[in-house]
């Protein structure tokens, strides 16, 4: 792990039922009280989610009156559960309801299939909670990883909020329970094949059981879909017709899209073919489910009339790893990038596809199946692995392409998959941002998919690409799961490389999750492997991973020692970039060793070489710690100067993680200075950006400090109202160090203050953790506290 990346990636959230009630501190002026304001959930619009309402919605007029008296009265429910068969228009009537009261909820609608009739893989609660609280604004570094804490969190946001949620196609009570917000005002839609008993008995849903269209609201359908294209169809013809199909909406549709686009044919002629198509299914199947056999023959029926390239697609599909895809994936499955669209047209004009998006489509679950069953049947075991080989590649080398434009510098694994349909050519960092956040469930299903087909090396290799991007994403489920996918693809054919990079890969999620002792085990698996294998660049990539644990945990000399093994082979191999981040490595923890002079020398030598290979990045970093190092020695004018170059380099590439950070130091060094009252401003700015961001241990740190410019500025009252909520967040993320700083730094502010016996509490809790540390800065701080204690 690079220390850039622990830098640019925001800390973990450990405890979220806290954050909603939780406060910050702002100053105003040097001399004016502290002002405190409530934590406002982040982001701007309100999340509008619902997908298009359902063209051509007839009837169900009973069931639409019912859901509206769901709303009327002043305790109207807040739990509605709809079920049926399969192809009964569940989804339909939920969306199309949603849409009609959508504006009761102005705090927004969310939406998520569950897929929990989906061949694929379904839609855990905790990737449901990710999906959720992102799209109500709450930064990456917010989403607790433990599944609890994020539901909790996901309650505390919606309390209060008027917000409709429609979870689609749930497979079961559990996988909906922890999505259920924790207050009346919001109304939640459940749409199921089972009856989900659980929530209606436990949780107090009503049920809304969704029967087959009664045969007039079937005719209607029928009649509504053709009525501009056909004459001279009968009411008794539309009758058979939906006889045929089991007078359910998914089929009656199918069935009308092919009579409208058929005006000339005989609905007669229609019918009979349906009524052949029928008769061949009861001489196939057993009988015991008459409104599954009807869905089967209306989508035989239309199966059969589409051309053999459109044919072809529509059965590839079911190769797909999930339901929804582009229009370029549909090529790769295909291999050809001709026709493509048009071919996609052709499905979705015969109801066989749903286009929900300038270029995205879904399969509904019923036609998937139907679509796996139909390649299954007409695709030998050779052409099936050929079309899936091909997406699956299509997916690994566009998450490359994003990696290329996202993060240049972590791109070190050397695809051997060849593509055939070229990847996307990504025009900035948004445009390959925006792709990924897309596609996310489509990555990961692909890398899964990939190692149980038998591509483990896309499998591996794609798990490989993607920690790169999920590590400045916190997208800690993904990554987990293609993570374990990706290491067993590897070692099922003995890939002992591509073991040691997914290893890399799940050392990094678990210490960004803060599962310190996890991570260091996969990185010491990873450390081993590549020596074992003689791959002298991952040895010291890993060696590197191992310094930071060791920052971490502060058993510096430990950490000093693996970031000098790592530094050395860079050096070997010439990785200049490498050499001069290890250099900084080195440089942070020689500072917080106390060996400040050595860290200036380390430091000054990573700079020289990151000046000359252009790294802006880590200039700005390496400034930052030199700047530490030459305030503690007493040189301000020189650590002035290399903040402010920092601030320059921050500023320029309008990165606010950097500015935010290194703003703190900014008003460290304005303080050695003896400038205290200008260190308010940088605090001030560092503060809200960081709460903007979600960084909620670097905000603390700016909270800190601003409490111990007050208590400079003779304030220590005020002081200590930033010292109890830094040392209030830094307890909730478990970081012992800065916990034990702020915890001195609040005892000193209530001993100015007069309250000598709640500083005592606090020191005697500092006193405690400090004695767990034996680093140099820990035993001076311990003798400084324990010196304390004893004065009062």
């Amino acid at each position: 792990m690079t220390r850039d990346d622990r830098d640019e990636s925001p800390q973990h959230l450990n405890r979220a039922e806290q954050l909603r009630s939780s406060e910050f501190v702002q100053a105003r002026d040097v001399h004016g009280g502290v002002h405190f304001h409530q934590r406002r959930p982040a982001g701007n619009d309100p999340p509008r989610q619902l997908p298009a309402d359902i063209r051509n919605f007839s009837n169900r007029r009973e069931e639409l009156g019912q859901l509206d008296g769901l709303l009327a009265g002043q305790a109207h429910e807040s739990l509605v559960v709809i079920t049926g068969t399969a192809g009964v228009g569940k989804t339909a009537l939920a969306l199309h309801w949603a849409h009609r009261v959508r504006r009761d909820f102005p705090d927004g609608q969310l939406y998520i299939n569950l897929k929990g009739y989906d061949p694929g893989i379904l839609v855990t609660p905790e990737q449901a909670l990710d999906r959720f609280l992102r799209a109500l604004g709450v930064p990456p570094a917010e989403i607790p990883h433990d599944a609890e804490e994020r539901a909790a969190l996901f309650r505390s946001h919606l309390a209060d909020r008027r917000v409709l949620l429609v979870l689609d196609n749930a497979a079961n009570s559990n996988q909906v329970r922890p999505l259920l917000p924790g207050t009346a005002s919001c109304l939640t839609i459940v749409t199921s094949r089972n009856r989900l008993s659980g929530l209606v008995v436990r949780d107090g849903g009503r049920r809304l059981i969704l029967n087959i269209l009664p045969e007039t609201d079937a005719i209607e359908l029928l009649a509504n879909v053709t009525v501009h294209y056909r004459v001279n169809d009968t009411a008794e013809q539309f009758r058979e017709l939906a006889l045929l199909c089991g007078r359910l909406p998914l089929a009656l549709r199918i069935a009308a899209e092919r009579a409208a686009s058929r005006p000339f044919m005989p609905l007669s002629e229609l019918i009979q073919d349906l009524r052949d198509e029928s008769a061949l299914w009861e001489a196939l199947s057993i009988g015991d489910d008459e409104e599954a056999e009807a869905v089967r023959t209306v989508f035989a029926w239309s199966y059969r009339a589409l051309s053999e390239e459109a044919a072809r697609l529509f059965r590839l599909l079911g190769l797909h790893p999930t339901p929804v895809f582009e229009a370029t994936v549909a090529g790769a499955l295909l291999g050809m990038e001709q026709r493509v669209k048009h071919l996609l047209d052709v499905l979705v004009a015969a109801h066989l596809l749903e286009q929900i998006g300038p270029d995205r489509y879904q399969l509904h679950d019923l036609l998937r199946a139907y679509a796996i069953d139909q390649v299954r049947d007409q695709e030998t075991e050779d052409d099936r692995q050929a079309a899936l080989r091909r997406v699956l590649a299509w997916y690994l080398h566009a998450s490359d392409a994003a990696l290329v434009v996202l993060a240049p510098f972590n791109r070190t694994v050397a695809l051997t998959e060849p593509v055939v349909t070229p990847p996307p050519v990504f025009g900035g960092e948004a445009e390959a941002r925006t792709w990924f956040e897309t596609e996310r469930e489509n990555l990961m299903a692909a890398t899964v998919v990939a190692g149980q087909s038998g591509f483990e090396d896309i499998s591996w290799q794609l798990a490989a690409v993607l920690r790169s991007i999920y590590m400045h994403q916190n997208a800690f489920d993904d990554w987990l799961i293609t993570g374990f996918a990706g290491l067993a693809a590897a070692r099922a054919v003995h890939n002992r490389y591509g073991e040691s990079e997914v290893l890399e890969s799940l050392g990094k999620a678990h210490f960004q999750a803060r599962r310190l002792a996890e991570a260091e085990t996969y990185h010491l698996e990873a450390l081993n492997i590549r020596r074992e294998i003689g791959n002298k660049f991952g040895e010291a990539v890993s060696t590197n991973a191992l310094g930071l644990l060791g920052l971490r945990h502060r058993h510096l000399d430990k950490s000093i020692d693996y970031f000098r093994q790592s530094l050395a082979i860079f050096r070997d191999l010439g990785a200049r970039r490498w050499e001069a981040l290890l250099l900084s490595n080195l440089g942070e923890a020689l500072y917080e060793l106390g060996s400040l002079t050595e860290a200036v020398d380390n430091l000054e030598q990573a700079l020289i070489v990151q000046r000359e290979i252009g790294d802006r990045a880590q200039e700005g970093n390496s400034l930052f710690f030199l700047s530490r190092a030459q305030r503690e020695l007493g040189l301000f004018a020189e650590a002035s100067r290399s903040i402010g170059d920092a601030l320059d380099i921050a500023h320029t590439a309008h990165n606010q993680v950097w500015l935010a950070h290194w703003l703190v130091e900014q008003a460290r060094v304005l303080r050695a200075a003896g400038r205290t009252a200008e260190a308010l401003d940088p605090l001030q700015s560092a503060s809200a950006i960081q709460r903007k961001l979600g960084d909620r241990s670097r905000e603390a740190m700016a909270l800190d400090c601003t409490g111990e410019t007050y208590r400079e500025l003779g304030q220590p009252e005020e002081a200590t109202q930033f010292h109890l909520q830094a040392m209030k967040t830094h307890r909730e993320l478990g970081d012992t160090w800065n916990l034990v700083i702020a915890l001195d730094n609040l005892a000193t502010a209530l001993s100015g203050a007069g309250r000598t016996e709640d500083a005592r509490s606090y020191w005697i809790e500092a006193a405690d953790l400090l004695s767990r540390l034996s680093d140099p800065r820990a035993a001076t701080m311990r003798r400084r506290v324990n010196a304390a204690l004893g004065r009062i």
